[in-house]
């Protein structure tokens, strides 16, 4: 498994979900995006719709009728029933899962803290592979 931790910087954490799902999703697999904060997951949701000018990544709320067919479901708990690989919390809060190819740690001076004590928790861990990325100037650097 591999868990990527996203410094946010410059942008905020729902077009860097969209980012992330056009990758996800362009590769053929499902994604999760979790975030107990209602008003996060809507403004997720919109970004999602309004992706790029000639597309829009379709998504739904994990309690709607269907949401097993979503490629992008967005949820509170990190439970796949669309059968997503991948996952991104967006709220900043690592949970521990399992069954996900790789997830995505989104983080900001507010919850940078929480993501230092997380890469230190999963360091070493057999099997797990980790990676932080900043942005700079616009685009994503992998740093660690």
């Amino acid at each position: 498994m591999k868990v990527d931790f996203w410094q946010l910087s410059r942008d905020p954490a729902e077009k860097v979900c969209a980012l992330i799902a056009e990758r996800v999703l362009g590769s053929g697999e499902r994604l999760l995006v979790v975030s107990k904060d209602v008003d996060q997951r809507e403004a997720i949701s919109k970004a999602l719709w309004k992706a790029g000018p000639e597309s829009f990544l379709a998504n739904g709320e994990s309690d709607e009728d269907g949401a097993d067919r979503q490629p992008v479901l967005l949820s509170d708990k990190p439970e796949p029933v669309n059968g997503a690989s991948h996952v991104i919390f967006a709220d900043g809060e690592f949970r521990e899962t399992s069954g996900f190819a790789r997830s995505f740690l989104l983080f900001d001076d507010a919850t940078v803290e929480q993501a230092r004590a997380t890469w230190r928790l999963l360091d070493g861990k057999d099997g797990l592979e980790r990676a932080f990325f900043r942005q700079d100037g616009g685009k994503w650097v992998k740093v660690a």
